[in-house]
């Protein structure tokens, strides 16, 4: 009779699974799971950017206001926009207050930045108030700003009139109305570019500028030669956010201003809702949009030259 022990079944030890089956069945299982957690981002894509992109760029070529049918024109409304008088003027405004907010939007966020640059309790509570307007309503915003910049009883001309001087009707003249509302717009955005630039800080090694003190060199020098080549890659990005932002504002002169006085204000998008909303000329704001799709993207690609050509000296 047999023991157990002589049994072959038994003493034959479980069959292993191969490590290869294996890892095929963990690395499509991660495919699967990679894909499941993209789909609804790739779904709102799809649904809310690239289709509509579609629909704008086959209205671009027709007319078409809504209530009428779409008939095709072709490139008339490309060529329409470059003899339009109003769309200049909307550029030179957009321009006019890209000049003033791109660089003093680096400006206030950098130098917030490099003030908060410290870890206390202090200095996390002023990020956190700083911050605070990004997040806020854009409509919110405006309406303190509205009180803020009233030519009677506002803050800005009471704080003006302690010195003597008789504050300008801010919202209300032409040469004031765009500054006011480049003003506005920094205060809003530059927490979110200061945390920005606080990462940037954060990561540029601190034996460089222990290095740049037993050199002989002091604050500002350890800012220019330190600072900034250690910065350069999170000034690209912040600059890159601020052109974008820009040559898209809209709410800000909507709401303070609604293109004055005398479109002082009126930006590129401002007057693309107009055309497209306001008159109805779907087809003509189609072609505007990408035309300012097309002056973005030849800023960006700017910004990338000046920044590499920075880069290499």
């Amino acid at each position: 009779m047999a023991s157990i022990t002589d049994d072959p079944v038994r003493l034959s030890p479980a069959t292993p699974v191969p490590r290869k089956r294996r890892g095929m069945t963990t690395g499509r299982q991660q495919t699967i799971n990679g894909w499941a957690f993209l789909a609804l981002p790739i779904v709102l894509f799809v649904v809310f950017l690239l289709v509509p992109m579609v629909v704008a760029a086959v209205l671009s070529f027709s007319d078409y206001s809504i209530v009428d049918e779409l008939s095709w024109v072709g490139v008339a409304n490309y060529v329409k926009v470059f003899g339009d008088p109003f769309f200049w003027v909307a550029l030179r405004n957009t321009a006019y207050y890209t000049v003033m907010y791109v660089p003093l939007g680096i400006i206030v966020a950098l130098a917030t930045a490099l003030l908060l640059n410290r870890s206390s309790r202090a200095t996390k509570v002023m990020r956190t108030l700083f911050y605070i307007p990004v997040v806020s309503s854009s409509v919110a915003t405006a309406s303190i700003w509205f009180w803020l910049l009233n030519p009677q009883y506002g803050v800005f001309n009471v704080v003006l009139g302690w010195f003597g001087i008789d504050g300008p009707a801010w919202l209300y003249e032409s040469q004031w109305a765009m500054p006011s509302i480049v003003a506005m717009s920094v205060w809003a955005g530059f927490g979110g570019n200061m945390i920005i630039f606080l990462g940037g800080l954060q990561g540029v090694p601190r034996d460089l500028y222990e290095a740049a003190q037993l050199d002989g060199a002091g604050a500002w020098r350890s800012f220019w030669h330190v600072t900034l080549p250690g910065i350069s890659k999170t000034m690209f990005l912040v600059s890159t956010l601020l052109i974008i932002g820009s040559f898209q504002v809209f709410d800000q002169a909507f709401i303070l201003t609604k293109g004055g006085p005398g479109n002082a204000t009126v930006t590129i998008v401002y007057y693309i809702y107009d055309k497209g909303f306001g008159a109805l000329e779907m087809g003509y704001a189609s072609a505007l949009s990408f035309i300012l799709f097309a002056i973005i993207l030849v800023f960006t690609v700017i910004n990338v030259r000046i920044n590499r050509m920075g880069g290499q000296a």
